[in-house]
């Protein structure tokens, strides 16, 4: 097996502003500065020109930076920067404007990726573990690529039950943002630990006999982690199952922590800004969940009555939610349905439990994320204790293997 080359789509927009940080080859020859690309009538003009696509190739060393890339999308945090990127740049449309996208070799995006899903200051075995479970989700998501995929969405008057993967996109490989691995180039910065912990795993991959690992992973479990047909398609896997995030008999969860050494290595400045998650609070009056509920679902509910979980997963994540109203009764899921419903971006999990008080609906919540797989943080905790990668990728993943494919 070769190393593989991967797409990432990184901006979509109506006019995506970039600057070529070096000679790169273009369909007029080579140019080298500040470029803009502007989609109009179903076409990309570029330099007076009109294109179906667009590729820059670069020379030797030559990077390339996209102006106000969105980053965080949806999210609380959500903001724009600019981003810098090695490979080359390609250009390309659909009915929504412009796709500017990355293709470069997958040991290179895994640098990127393990640099911005983590911090810099990692410890070595994290890094190692999660570069093979980042290269082993990108090449099990590629090869699915290739076959048919199942609905993501049933729905009827009396139920919707929708989730979100990765076949939403047919343009690219990968996104570069949460829904798939953040990617944001050479941007963040990286040190030295992070090239080795990608040069000592180079090509190895999770495997459960001939497949590649889907091995999914999300922020904080918050104790116990979730079976994968509880948040996508309705099958499940042996390595990704219901466990207790613990330490050992009577102790703790791996991700309650506070410690802000521990934290500093997984969450970025802008994850920072989340100070509560592995156990939270979130509260409305009825009027504000109300309007919030009707807004973010586009169905007008009337009046919310009342919040009642209906079906839960093994973690106690809520799978389906009946949302009962002054005008209609409706049972929404699966969990980022319900999460995407019940706050301005994303509620920290489904794993909740309602309390009515006083006019308010009081969420009281715990963990981050989906909590399939690997817990970031419990993984952190792990290495912080001493534990090597094998044995955080055995702790979260059972019944696989390592093996090196390049």
């Amino acid at each position: 097996m070769q190393e593989p080359v991967v797409s990432v789509g990184i901006l979509n927009a109506a006019r995506i502003q970039f600057e070529l940080n070096g000679a790169f080859h273009s369909p007029t020859g080579v140019v080298t500065g500040l470029q803009e690309a502007v989609f109009t009538n179903g076409r990309i003009i570029w330099q007076g020109n009109s294109y179906d696509e667009l590729s820059f190739l670069p020379a030797e060393n030559a990077t390339f930076t996209l102006k106000a890339v969105v980053i965080g999308i949806h999210f609380h945090w959500e903001r724009s920067e600019d981003q810098t990127f090695t490979g080359e740049l390609h250009i390309i449309h659909d009915n929504n404007g412009l796709w500017a996208i990355n293709r470069l070799p997958v040991e290179d995006y895994l640098t990127s990726v393990i640099s911005s899903e983590m911090s810099q200051h990692a410890g070595l075995e994290l890094l190692k573990a999660h570069a093979i479970i980042s290269r082993s989700w990108l090449l099990s998501q590629m090869e699915h690529k290739r076959h048919a995929s199942a609905s993501t969405c049933h729905e009827t008057p009396e139920r919707l039950i929708r989730w979100y993967d990765h076949d939403d996109h047919t343009l690219f490989d990968v996104c570069a943002d949460d829904h798939c691995q953040r990617y944001q180039g050479i941007t963040r910065a990286t040190n030295p630990t992070v090239g080795q912990a990608i040069e000592a795993t180079r090509g190895v991959l999770l495997m459960q006999g001939d497949e590649i690992c889907d091995a999914r992973f999300s922020k904080c479990c918050g104790g116990t982690m979730e079976q994968f047909s509880s948040c996508w398609e309705d099958k499940d896997y042996t390595y990704l199952v219901p466990k207790r995030d613990w330490i050992g008999p009577g102790d703790d969860a791996f991700c309650n922590t506070s410690n802000p050494r521990i934290l500093h290595q997984i969450l970025n400045n802008y994850d920072q800004e989340t100070t509560r998650f592995y156990r939270w609070t979130v509260t409305y009056s009825a009027e504000q969940l109300s309007e919030l509920v009707c807004r973010k679902s586009g169905t007008d509910y009337g009046e919310i009555l009342d919040l009642i979980p209906v079906k839960r997963g093994p973690s106690g994540r809520i799978i389906e939610l009946k949302i009962v109203g002054s005008k209609l009764t409706r049972i929404i899921g699966k969990e980022l349905e319900i999460r995407r419903t019940l706050s301005e971006s994303h509620l920290y999990s489904s794993a909740f439990t309602v309390e009515k008080k006083d006019g308010q609906f009081i969420l009281h919540g715990k963990g981050w994320g989906h909590g399939v797989g690997l817990c970031q943080i419990g993984a952190a905790v792990m290495g912080d204790m001493g534990y090597l990668y094998d044995q955080i990728l055995e702790h979260y993943y059972p019944n696989t293997q390592l093996i090196k494919k390049y």
